[in-house]
């Protein structure tokens, strides 16, 4: 792995580094990015493609996508010995068998790639699962569980309770949204690692309330409705069973149902015997793991773990083999760090410490007692990969030179390959094995011109915050600059909890260079909630959602107004959820920073989302009335006086669109000017036309407001 001279942090006031585009001469000799390039996808040979590596087929090679001139260049998977880089053709399926749901049914997919239809009826299957071992596969119908065999098709049906307001195995929204995620894509069942049981979570929904969510369509409209938890509101009555395979009475865990309490994701041993749930209060200060006896239901506590401010959900519990113990990741400490436990839940040791982050286990080697994983360590704005011993506790550093590295590592440990990058270097590739020697490189995305064009390139800096912390951000110059010239600001943040965005990573964003032509200074801002600092950064926040984060923006917005090149008049937010309710904080409590903005699907005020996020760091609007007070936009409009568009989807089901219209209704009654943007039909985000209609109106909002030129007429065609 090649290392370069890492371009260290300035902070703000270093005019010198800051105008990184002065030579001037040097500039003109190359070209500009065209708007076919910057808005049409047409070509610029900036970048290429690095090799298209899939997976690793077994300890000692990895499979790459390689074109196939021999078949009119369709891709064929190569299987490549990581020691040489001799490829193979590799025969076998890339995906092995699978199962899909297709006209509303399930089709499973054999490895030779023979589709079998194995349901066939009126109702929609919903998240076919295979079982480990490949025999069977289970799904949800009409809120009710159900698997069918394979090699007979013949269907167990396990509930039939299912309902409006019942699910088995389909999750309740509030789960899906905030603690099983999106990616579960509403899944809440979860196979026995020797396939003979099934877990599932059963929600009752009857006491969430209803939330009214209106469509235009048509000539009557309609409504959509949802059960919706806000903030203080009763969550859905939730029950985790366990039922065999073959059919027959569920084994419910020993829980009382209706006690006001969450359950996180579980985690079945690797031995089958037990089901291990995670426990959470309501005040989600105290989280628990209880080991589930599968067939009498009788639950022992293993581990707890309470915080003064709140605790976060494990997203995983590796488990040593034969139950010699298992792995945490707790940042108890105010740092996310590992700790090796027995199975009775006592420490064995904690293996690594200090003032920074770890972010995933990547591996286990209990051959060598050895575990990988990737930290921010060196900087809070890059990852590397580590090893430590489970024995002696020495850590060592796999990677190396100062870039951010995306691991992907053989089964067993022996190999890894790191993709790394930083923002003024195109993302590489490169074999190494496990001591972090590298074998080979394998390719660089650096493109056949990527010297023949100006390039404004993001440079990392640091600002202080008025308490005396420093935070990062990451700011790209216009080119061309011109001396006395003043420049407008862009500052596109999200600003939720432990959701960063700076990042020292190359980023190929071809729209950016067109905004770089044109004139704007582009940042990207970190607060103190955003991971650099930890959990201890977190912490801050507790029970004031978005006052810290939006006095840390407004920091480094004042830095930035300070310097010679900054139109103060011109400084503009813009972000989507939780960054639109940033920019409408911006624009009301920090109206005297901010001039304009830009806010998408925004929360105003907290009483209006969802229980299990709000009340993690807010707690309930009974226990914190003051706190949802000076967190509401609403309570701040008076101070509005820049110009913000509101944007929002009239059937957002994440962030109502309640939110938009209580602001609106503020503003108007204040006498207020703003700017209001609906989409029709729309979600939490849109796509397609609408999209296309979005990015334009922001366009538009660029030039007009910021650049004060006239909308270009290319963008209208």
């Amino acid at each position: 792995m090649r290392s370069v001279q890492w371009f260290k942090p300035a902070c703000l006031g270093s005019t010198v580094l800051l105008l990184a585009g002065t030579p001037h001469l040097q500039a003109q000799q190359k070209q500009d990015i065209t708007f076919e390039q910057a808005f049409r996808g047409k070509t610029t040979d900036i970048t290429s493609p690095l090799p298209a590596i899939r997976d690793w087929a077994d300890a000692d090679h990895y499979l790459e996508m390689r074109p196939d001139a021999a078949n009119g260049g369709r891709m064929q998977a190569y299987s490549v010995d990581a020691r040489t880089g001799n490829a193979t053709v590799y025969t076998a399926p890339v995906d092995g068998p699978s199962v899909e749901v297709r006209e509303n049914d399930v089709f499973y997919k054999s490895a030779e790639g023979t589709s079998t239809r194995l349901t066939n009826d009126a109702a929609a299957e919903k998240n076919p699962t295979l079982s480990p071992d490949g025999k069977y596969v289970a799904f949800t119908r009409n809120n009710d569980l159900y698997s069918v065999e394979i090699a007979t098709k013949k269907e167990t049906r396990y509930t039939n309770d299912g309902s409006e307001v019942v699910y088995n195995g389909w999750s309740s929204w509030v789960y899906y949204e905030e603690i099983l995620g999106r990616p579960t894509k509403y899944r809440a069942f979860w196979w026995s690692p020797d396939s003979r049981q099934i877990a599932y979570m059963h929600f009752d929904d009857t006491k969430v309330p209803v939330f009214p969510i209106y469509s235009e369509k048509g000539q009557h409209g309609y409504l959509e409705n949802t059960r919706y938890p806000k903030a203080g509101d009763p969550n859905p009555a939730v029950k985790v069973g366990v039922v065999p395979v073959t059919g027959g009475a569920t084994t419910w865990a020993d829980f009382n149902e209706n006690d006001d309490q969450y359950f996180g994701m579980p985690f079945w041993t690797s031995d089958s015997k037990q089901l291990w749930m995670q426990w959470m209060n309501r005040g989600q200060d105290n989280l628990k793991i209880y080991s589930i006896n599968p067939q009498t239901g009788a639950k022992k506590e293993i581990y707890s773990e309470q915080q003064k401010t709140w605790v976060d959900w494990f997203d995983a519990v590796p488990f040593l083999r034969n139950n010699q113990g298992f792995l945490l990741q707790s940042d108890k400490t105010g740092w996310s760090h590992l700790y090796l436990y027995n199975m009775d839940g006592s420490l064995k040791k904690q293996l690594t410490s200090g003032n920074w982050t770890v972010k995933d286990v990547v591996q286990i080697d209990e051959k060598n007692q050895e575990v990988y994983f990737t930290a921010r360590k060196e900087s809070s704005a890059r990852f590397d990969l580590y090893k430590v011993n489970m024995k002696s506790g020495a850590i060592r550093r796999l990677t190396s030179g100062n870039y951010n590295n995306v691991i992907s590592m053989a089964p067993g440990g022996k190999y890894f390959i790191t993709t790394y990058s930083n923002l003024q270097t195109p993302s590489r590739m490169a074999l190494a094995d496990n001591n972090g020697k590298v074998i080979r490189e394998l390719g660089d995305s650096k493109g056949s011109r990527f010297d023949n064009y100006n390039l404004a390139l993001p440079q990392l800096k640091t600002y202080k915050t008025r308490d005396g912390l420093e935070l990062p951000m990451t700011v790209i110059m216009p080119l061309h600059m011109e001396t006395g010239k003043k420049y407008p600001v862009l500052i596109s943040i999200y600003g939720g909890p432990n959701a960063g965005t700076v990042y020292d990573t190359w980023k190929s964003n071809m729209v950016q260079q067109w905004w770089a032509q044109e004139g704007v200074i582009q940042v990207a801002v970190d607060n103190r909630s955003s991971g650099h600092l930890g959990k201890m950064g977190m912490n801050y926040i507790h029970r004031k959602l978005g006052i810290h984060e939006i006095e840390d923006y407004m920091d480094a917005a004042l830095a930035l107004r300070a310097e010679p090149w900054v139109d103060g008049s011109k400084i503009c937010m813009t972000g989507g959820s939780f960054g639109g309710y940033m920019t409408c904080m911006a624009m009301t409590y920090g109206a005297d920073v901010f001039t304009h903005g830009m806010a998408n699907y925004a929360v105003t005020d907290w009483q209006l989302y969802d229980s299990h996020y709000t009340e993690r760091f807010m707690d309930t609007p009974a226990e914190n009335p003051e706190g949802y007070k000076e967190t509401n936009v609403m309570n701040h409009a008076d101070k509005y006086k820049g110009l913000i568009r509101i944007v929002h989807g009239t059937m957002d089901d994440n962030v109502h669109l309640q939110n938009a219209t209580q602001l609106i209704d503020k503003l108007e009654n204040l006498n207020k000017h703003f700017e209001y943007m609906l989409y029709p039909g729309e979600r939490h985000g849109w796509g397609g036309l609408k999209a296309v209609h979005s990015s334009g109106e922001t366009y538009r909002f660029i030039y007009h407001n910021l650049l004060d030129k006239p909308f270009p007429a290319t963008f209208r065609k």
